[in-house]
Formats: C-alpha cells, structure tokens, sequence
C-alpha cells in the first residue's frame, strides 16, 4: 500500500455525516489507522547549562519519532501485525527508508507517499525533565494526497493535530475523515501542541474540531484549557480525555464529567517524549478490543508507563556519552 507521488488537493471537503458507532470494533479484521508524521527525534539530554561558543557535555539519542508513528507503534504492540496501519508523506532518503523499515518491523503498516527530505525534531531534556522541541517536519507537512485503498476495513482514524494545522495536510484529513464517516469508522484527534495551535489559531483550530466532531479528543492538561476543551467538550468532541502526566487522566462528554483515571507510579522520570503518543496508542487498540473508555484510559497509561521505563534503562551509548 505504498505509493510514489502525491497529488495536490486545492481545497478540504466537507466533512462527511457524523455517525456514531459504541464501538469502533467491525469483526477481527478490524484496523486502526493512524494519520500524521514519521520523523526522527534527536533527544538531546545537557548535563549542564547550555554555553554559548563552547562544548556543553550531554547524552544524544536518535529515535523513530512523529505523534501519529510512535501512537501506531504503539497499537500495534497490542494488537499484533496487519491492524495498524500509518499514513503520511516520507522523505525521498535514506533517513525516510529506516524509519519505514522501523515502523514495518513493528508491525505497522505503512501507506505513505516519498518525496522531499524527511524531518527532524530536536527534543532538548532539561535537568527537571522538561522538553523544549526544535521542529522541522521536513516531508511530513507536504503530506497532500491518499489512496483510497489505505482505508479499506478500518475501524477508527487516529488524527494527530498537527495535520489539522496547514494545508495541503489539513484538507487531505479532512477527506480522508469523511471517507472513513462514510464507510461507518470512527475518528478520534490528538491536539499535540501548544504552541502550534498558538501559533496557527487558537480559534481556528477550535472550528477544525467543531467540523468534524471527533467521537474522542485527547488533550494534556496545557492543550486542554488553551482550548477550553473541558468546558466545551460537546462542541469539539463526543469525549475529551485530559492527560496531566502522573495525576490523574480525566474523562468529560459521553456520559463522564471528570471521571478520574490515576496512572501507575513510576517515580522520577527524566524523560517523557513519546509518553502521550503511548497512551494514544494502547487507549485506541483496547478500545478497539470492546474496553469501555476508563478501561481503555487504563490500558492506555500501562501503556505509556511501559514506554516509560523503556526510556529509563541506561544504553551503553549514553554511558560512553557521559565520560565526556
């Protein structure tokens, strides 16, 4: 299911008719599509305040990144091969060929379009674990056609926002959620960032989610009262789930009004990049399953806490990183 040559679309259709399904589970078969960027992340870690003209010692670590890749990855560890598939535009290189290799080896499905160069997303780990992100989406973010084979049996579209965010990718998710309306699936969206919805329009991104009326939003605590998210959750989605790292996840819309769900306990965390796509990942594949949404919020979290503990296990790169 892969192809060469996107097409440009001048403009996003309509959304298709907003049905709703209890669950998005149609049989075995079932998929779960994940739509928006595979990229690297560069996880740089500074043992000492960053100084200009001169060498600052860190731990620098090259991963698969892209919210809409590590959520599919994260699905398919729970669901096993040939039910998750990961739809975007890749760079025409040899970055773009390794991380296509990482998602197939996964158990992903890729459905991508080659062209341009691939991105990169800087991820800066400060001493008390918070990340300030550099990004270049490279290819990702010319992502502007799909085939309409690449939905076919597919239960449920994972949005992540930042396809929502410009063109020509907002109107190819656009089309590609009422295909999937239209076929009977349901569509859940990711907000991802604060600073892009910012920086694109607080309000215009609130009419993106008013449009299409996802079954699901999720949010962290930050992306949630910048879109006030909580208040007006029957305007952007059937539900919002909150994330607020290791308090509680919060439910709201669909029956919840800030139900608590509390994650495991896993201490000190220097690292926390790709935990939300984590959850994203295992929420949507327990779902898929015929979990009820706080125990689908609970798979989710184990999920993210596995993640999380993954990060923490020293590598021998970083040891020899640190004698530096």
């Amino acid at each position: 299911m892969a192809a060469t040559s996107p097409e440009t679309r001048a403009s996003a259709p309509a959304v298709a008719s907003q049905a709703r399904t209890s669950h998005p589970d149609r049989g075995p078969a079932a998929a779960l599509g994940f739509l928006g960027d595979l990229l690297e992340d560069v996880v740089v870690q500074h043992r000492s305040e960053v100084r200009a003209d001169t060498d600052t010692p860190c731990v620098i670590r090259r991963r698969r990144g892209g919210s809409a890749a590590n959520a599919a990855v994260a699905a398919a560890g729970v669901l096993g091969p040939g039910r998750v598939r990961f739809f975007g535009q890749v760079g025409q290189d040899g970055p773009g060929d390794r991380l296509l290799g990482e998602l197939a080896a996964a158990g992903v499905q890729p459905c991508v379009y080659r062209g341009g160069r691939s991105g990169t997303v800087v991820v800066l780990l400060g001493a008390g674990g918070e990340r300030t992100m550099l990004t270049d989406r490279g290819a990702c973010a010319d992502f502007a056609s799909f085939t309409p084979a690449w939905l076919e049996d597919l239960a449920m579209l994972h949005v992540a926002g930042y396809s929502l965010l410009s063109e020509p990718s907002r109107s190819v998710a656009c089309e590609m959620i009422g295909a999937v309306r239209g076929a009977g699936g349901a569509v859940s969206v990711d907000a991802c960032s604060v600073g892009a919805i910012r920086d694109t329009g607080i309000d215009a991104f609130r009419s993106t989610l008013t449009d299409i009326g996802a079954e699901v939003l999720l949010c962290d605590a930050g992306e949630a009262a910048l879109l006030a998210a909580t208040g007006g959750h029957r305007r952007l989605a059937d539900l919002v789930i909150v994330k607020d790292g290791a308090r509680p996840t919060r439910l709201y819309g669909g029956g919840f009004d800030g139900e608590p769900v509390t994650p495991p306990s896993l201490g000190d965390v220097p690292d926390t990049t790709g935990a939300g796509d984590a959850f994203a990942g295992g929420l949507l594949a327990a779902r898929l399953t015929g979990s009820a949404w706080p125990e689908a919020t609970a798979a989710g979290q184990a999920t993210a806490a596995a993640h999380l503990r993954s990060l923490m296990v020293p590598d021998e790169n970083a040891q020899l990183s640190q004698r530096f």
